[in-house]
């Protein structure tokens, strides 16, 4: 069978497959990340029928959709906002870290594999996915919710702090001298500081290039300027995911309500083969090898990601339902996790570090889409009422 033709019967397959999971889904009223998730293991690498065709265009489809999922989360918040959310999250960006790198780092000691892999792994606990966060969010109505905010502060920062890290860690596992590593955290860091400033001052500039009253056009412009600047920041080792959030936040106005608009589509349709594809690439029959080190890492760190975002949360002045809706946010690693621990096994680290990145990240994600919902049950409502009635008693 030619390629082509079996490319688009495996996408086909993949899209009407997608399509029923997300129907089954909506049904009994769940979150269609862990169906996606499943529906990739089935057909990746040790499943029941792997596909191998369409691999390389469903890894582009899933790169835009992360790309996409953050330029439109970046267009529901203003420059301010963005200022405001990221100057209050100084300190829980501090705890973060602190609290969700240590258990990682502290694990890969324990199970001998060496300061390098200790670095790596503390990276790979460390840092929230954005991308499933993001359509956790918008699937569960969120946006507007006064925690998304402080969740929000959250992930920036993390992603921020990987212009820093990821240069750091390629200089640690590739070996290259210190001068070699400077340069590239400071060329990551200035990309950074360059595209938050006209994000942030010359915002009303960048929506002027478009016509907000024209689809194809407003559609063809924010989709290339949302890409082009992901493209050059990944370029420079700073998260594509960062500079798609910035192009979206220095969007304003009506450009930014009806690019939105344009955009969903294309948004609901990439963000979801992103999930099919981390399945696809996953090898199901190596997930038993590191399984019980992934769930209690992942039991521990889902713990300490509760703890940052209710702290993020009581910082920004929100209710105690608030808080858990923040901490149980923040669970799910993703993305950055998994290039993490690429990066340290293609450069000769633990090679086992990648069976046990991949189990954590589909733990925390199929375990973090369910906690996510918990704190808007009707028997979590009453158990949190239950007690701050009794610690009113006890005061």
């Amino acid at each position: 069978m030619h390629e082509t033709t079996l490319l688009l019967i495996e996408v086909g397959a993949l899209l009407l497959g997608m399509s029923l999971l997300g129907r089954l889904a909506l049904l009994i009223g769940l979150s269609p990340i862990p169906f996606y998730l499943l529906l990739g293991l089935a057909f990746g690498s040790g499943g029941i029928f792997p596909f191998d065709a369409s691999i390389e265009f469903l890894q582009t489809g899933s790169e835009i959709g992360v790309i996409l999922l953050l330029a439109l989360l970046g267009l529901e918040y203003t420059a301010s906002e963005l200022f405001d959310s990221l100057k209050s999250a100084r300190m829980p960006g501090v705890v973060d870290g602190l609290l969700n790198a240590l258990p990682g780092a502290a694990l890969a000691l324990i199970l001998g594999w060496g300061p390098v892999a200790a670095v790596a792994l503390a990276g790979v606990t460390w840092v929230s996915s954005s991308g499933v966060i993001a359509k956790l969010l918008r699937d569960l109505g969120r946006l507007s919710n006064r925690e998304t905010p402080a969740i929000l502060g959250v992930l920036v920062i993390e992603d921020l702090a990987m212009a820093f890290y990821l240069p750091i860690l390629s200089a640690i596992v590739i070996g290259v001298s210190l001068v070699q590593g400077a340069v590239a955290v400071a060329v990551a860091v200035a990309v950074v500081v360059v595209i938050l400033y006209i994000a942030l001052r010359h915002g009303h500039l960048v929506s002027r290039l478009f016509p907000a009253d024209h689809a194809e056009p407003l559609l063809l412009g924010v989709l290339g300027l949302t890409m082009l600047v992901a493209g050059l920041a990944q370029e420079v080792s700073v998260s594509a995911a960062v500079g798609a959030f910035l192009v979206g936040i220095a969007l304003s106005g009506r450009v930014a309500v009806n690019a939105s608009q344009v955009l969903t589509p294309l948004r609901d349709l990439f963000a979801a083969t992103f999930f099919v594809f981390f399945g696809l690439t996953t090898d199901s029959s190596q997930l038993m090898s590191m399984i019980l080190p992934a769930l209690l890492l992942a039991a521990v760190t889902i713990a300490t990601k509760l703890a940052t975002g209710a702290y993020a949360a009581a910082r920004a002045g929100v209710g105690t339902l608030g808080r858990w809706r923040a901490g149980f946010s923040l669970a799910p690693r993703g993305e950055f996790s998994i290039v993490i621990a690429g990066l340290a096994v293609t450069a000769g680290v633990e090679p086992a570090l990648a069976s046990l990145a991949t189990d954590y990240v589909l733990i925390t994600i199929i375990a973090g889409t369910f906690l996510a919902r918990v704190p808007d049950a009707a028997w979590f409502r009453t158990a949190v009422r239950r007690r701050q009635q009794r610690t009113r008693q006890a005061v």
